[in-house]
Formats: C-alpha cells, structure tokens, sequence
C-alpha cells in the first residue's frame, strides 16, 4: 500500500490529491458526467479547501488543491460540518469525511446511469504533500500534461474540456484560484509559455502517485 494514502490532510498545505475508478471502472462515460463531478466536487468541498487545477480522465483524476486554514473552513446548518463538527475534528478527519461523501454522492448517480452496483472508485483516495516551490510549479504542469503522460493520440491539452487549462485563460466566473494562479507564473502569457515547455516532462517522474 501506497505511503501517500496515509499522509494526512492538514491545514494551510498545499496537495496533489488522486484517484482511479476501482479495478478497470471508468468513472465518467458521458460529458454530463464530467460536468456533474465538478458540481458535487464543489459542493462538498469548496468550503474547506481551494482548488488550483485540475484534470479528469475517462478512469482517474488528478487535483492541486490548498487545504483552508480551519477557521476559514465554511459550517453548514443541515449537514457535515456544522460549526460543532469544525471545532471537535482536524482538518484532516473533515477533508477526508467530505472527499468520502462526495465519492459516495458521485458514485450514486454513476451506478444508477450505469445500471451497476458497488464501489466506483479505489476505497482509498491518494494525495502527496507539496512541499516546495518548485514542486507546486512542476504539480501545476504535470496535471495539465495528463493527456501527454497517457499517451492520448490526437488529443492537445489547450482544447481538452476536462481539464482546469483553459478556465485560466478565459473570463468566466470560476471557483478555481485564477488570479493566485496566473499571478504565479506572472500572468497569461508566462502560464501558457510555461506549459509550452518540455523539459518538465520527466522532471518530476518520481514525484508522481498513480505510478506506485
């Protein structure tokens, strides 16, 4: 079993947070689908953490995400966590909870399209502390680059509709961290340049989870 399962969630850290559908199961088989997982994504976890990018694959997902500092974390009236919930848990136990529900939420709605039952996705979901500078920058790349990496034929990153790439550079309204994001790398032209790159292709090859 992988390491990266058990590396808690804390705080105020930035992670690269992945998961595949369990044994062949793909978890999106209509773009509706796609669509819908963003929703419920959001949903259940905008209120305790951000998001920096993102890409969804017909079998698995890869997420840059920023776990809020707890007293930031968003309680809710009617359901997991309320106000009571956020003071008595960690950071780690109500992300994790929340990534649970939203995987149980999805996989739901999937099953019920699919006619199928049981588990969608790998029991446990994986993440990796990123822990540098440098990391996040080559995180930042690597997850736009997933069509590279799987050897999509025909495929380019900046037309793919399932990734975070393009909401970068557009002005529609986003819960993504845009303006953090593109401030970064100096603004739109320095992120696309960026991404234009290849020397990030194998840099960070020993950094990378769904290998293990």
């Amino acid at each position: 079993m992988s390491k990266s399962i058990h590396i808690p969630l804390e705080e105020n850290c930035f992670y690269h947070v992945y998961n595949r559908g369990s044994g062949e199961t793909n978890l999106f088989f209509q773009d509706k689908n796609y669509i819908h997982f963003l929703r419920k994504y959001h949903e259940y976890l905008s209120g305790c953490i951000d998001t920096y990018a993102y890409c969804l694959l017909p079998n698995h997902f890869h997420l840059l995400i920023y776990v809020k500092d707890k007293k930031d974390f968003v309680a809710r009236e009617s359901s997991f966590p309320n106000a009571e919930d956020i003071a008595k848990y960690t950071a780690e136990e109500i992300v994790s909870e929340l990534f649970r529900r939203f995987f149980m939420s999805y996989s739901k709605s999937i099953n019920v399209q699919q006619g199928r039952n049981g588990s969608l996705f790998q029991k446990t979901f994986r993440r990796k502390l990123i822990d540098s500078d440098g990391y996040f920058t080559r995180m930042v790349y690597y997850v736009h680059h997933q069509l590279d990496h799987h050897g999509f034929i025909g495929k380019c990153y900046k037309t793919y509709p399932w990734s975070s790439y393009r909401s970068f550079l557009w002005e529609k309204e986003t819960n993504l961290k845009r303006k953090e994001l593109l401030d970064w790398f100096g603004g739109k032209e320095g992120f696309i340049q960026f991404h234009d790159q290849t020397q990030y292709k194998k840099a960070i090859d020993h950094l990378i989870i769904e290998d293990e």
